[in-house]
């Protein structure tokens, strides 16, 4: 019984400096960037050696990887509860939509998930990560709504990546200083012109 325990503790502790990197890692890439924080102050500011830091991670680039699985997850499940209730596909798209511009909103956000990520680890690998949450969280529902009669027939692929590349811009905007307001507005319409 004791061995038990003590393979949960292991496991429990393992977790723990785990996350304390990946929060350290998420917090100098804010406050630094990612290219101007070196491994040592990841460290340093998660109070592990460097030795655990190899241990859950390859590289750098691959706790940048954690950092944006880690941040995608937390914004899908932002735009999942916010559009859970919605009446129809629209209402579904336009709840993601202002769900996704608050997630973004999120301090250094938008730098990891839009900037950082696709410049370090490549488009094709951001869309895979991608493709597990937010964005296959998007593919759903549009397949969802063509499935109701509320979208149009249209390749959905096609169509989620369109609207992923347009909620991206909107975010990056807005946090630079855009009225949200202003893009929810021009959005409405954008959603609605996808029925049928």
């Amino acid at each position: 019984m004791q061995e038990k325990n003590s393979r949960r503790s292991n496991r429990q502790r393992s977790d723990a400096t785990r996350t304390a990197l990946l929060d350290a890692a998420r917090m100098l890439f804010v406050e630094k960037g990612y290219a101007e924080t070196g491994t040592p102050e990841i460290v340093r500011a998660a109070a592990v050696t460097r030795g655990a830091l190899y241990h859950h991670f390859a590289d750098k680039a691959d706790l940048l990887r954690g950092v944006i699985a880690r941040e995608l997850a937390a914004v899908t499940a932002e735009i999942n509860a916010a559009s859970a209730d919605a009446a129809s596909t629209h209402d579904a798209l336009l709840q993601g939509a202002e769900a996704w511009f608050d997630a973004m909103a999120d301090a250094g956000r938008a730098r990891l998930l839009l900037l950082d990520g696709p410049a370090v680890l490549g488009r094709a690998e951001m869309d895979e990560i991608d493709r597990k949450t937010s964005a296959g969280t998007l593919v759903a529902g549009l397949e969802a709504g063509q499935q109701a009669g509320d979208i149009a027939d249209v390749p959905v692929p096609a169509l989620a990546s369109l609207l992923s590349a347009m909620f991206d811009r909107a975010a990056l905007d807005i946090v630079g200083g855009a009225s949200r307001d202003d893009y929810l507005a021009a959005i409405r319409p954008l959603l609605r012109g996808l029925g049928r």
